[in-house]
């Protein structure tokens, strides 16, 4: 009987052990082993203006540690291209680019998510501040703008995801709004 009660508290013990251990550096070191893959996205854009969401699907392809690219093809054809230091748009005849070195806010808002999928805790401490729940088979980044300008554009930004898989992304944004990008992974490399 004794020995039945030491086993389970010593089980007890190392569940609890074991679930003290996940928090944010281990999810960032989690999320950062992966070089990159490919993953299909269905995104859901709520406006205060509009009745129903607007929906778009695509794939979405991560190379690691700096390259983000993102390619619509529901309803419309388009392409945002983030490779270092320069995002790229893409629509049809019209192609846009923007070096991010000159705009800080969205500089700030691409690498959210770009030193979530590289795993990089102090880049993204400069500008947000950073709360986990859950645990390592189901859990919540909740990314919070520290940074004045940043927070005039944006509440949060809520990562979800299950192991070292993102699994949808959302934008709360300072007037409301708030976009909903679920995703499914397909491979890597």
């Amino acid at each position: 009987m004794i020995r039945h009660l030491l086993s389970g508290l010593a089980l007890a013990s190392l569940a609890t052990a074991a679930h003290a251990a996940f928090d944010v550096d281990r999810l960032l070191a989690d999320l950062a082993q992966h070089k990159g893959g490919r993953a299909k996205f269905v995104e859901k854009r709520y406006l205060a203006v509009l009745d129903r969401p607007l929906v778009a699907t695509g794939e979405m392809t991560y190379t690691a540690p700096d390259r983000l690219e993102k390619r619509t093809l529901t309803p419309q054809p388009e392409t945002v291209l983030l490779d270092k230091d320069t995002l790229a748009f893409e629509r049809g005849t019209r192609r846009v680019t923007i070096r991010l070195a000159n705009q800080p806010e969205a500089l700030a808002f691409v690498d959210s998510i770009r030193n979530t999928l590289a795993g990089n805790r102090e880049a993204l401490e400069r500008n947000y501040a950073l709360a986990l729940s859950g645990d390592a088979d189901n859990w919540v980044l909740t990314l919070s703008p520290s940074e004045r300008r940043i927070a005039a554009l944006l509440q949060r930004i809520t990562v979800n995801g299950s192991g070292d898989q993102i699994r949808s992304i959302e934008y709360l944004l300072a007037d409301g709004d708030r976009s909903e990008l679920s995703i499914e992974p397909l491979e890597r490399p």
